[in-house]
């Protein structure tokens, strides 16, 4: 049976996860789990470097319950973690639409410093260099980059 155009966009969105989770694992981070709490991540000490993916980290800026991809703890210079999420747009489409929506929660709501990846081909133009203009010294955004990027940037800080 063939996908769905949604359907499509969610498997495009999980391989981009999955590579992400590759990169984390090949730093040697380790999956302590899914759909957990920040609470939980923070205090689950026995690994120094760890991650989980979809992480209650509390409520957004509607006050509703906000989870994040993937949140990673164990960088020395981040004692806080950081949060890394995962977009993907293949064709036309909202995912753009929500990068004002992502950037106001990230300012307000994350616990952490958080890199945006993106990926595909589908942002509307000028999407990607608005969010990319929210990165500043003094705000929890602290990059946006393609997935090539996120791997020379680990390189360098996982």
């Amino acid at each position: 049976m063939a996908l769905t155009q949604g359907g499509r966009a969610n498997q495009a969105g999980r391989i981009l996860e999955t590579n992400v989770e590759s990169i984390l694992i090949g730093h040697s981070y380790f999956q302590v789990g899914n759909h957990v709490s920040k609470d939980f991540l923070l205090t689950a000490n026995l690994l120094k470097k760890r991650y989980a993916k979809q992480v209650s980290i509390g409520n957004g800026i509607y006050q509703t319950s906000l989870k994040v991809d993937f949140y990673v703890v164990g960088l020395p210079v981040m004692p806080s973690g950081l949060i890394i999420e995962c977009k993907w747009q293949e064709s036309g489409g909202s995912v753009d639409e929500k990068y004002p929506y992502l950037n106001l929660n990230i300012q307000n709501s994350y616990p952490a410093p958080t890199i945006v990846v993106i990926g595909g081909e589908g942002m509307r133009e000028g999407a990607i260099q608005w969010l990319r203009k929210q990165v500043t010294a003094n705000n929890n955004l602290l990059a946006v980059q393609t997935l090539d990027r996120f791997i020379a940037w680990s390189n360098k800080n996982l």
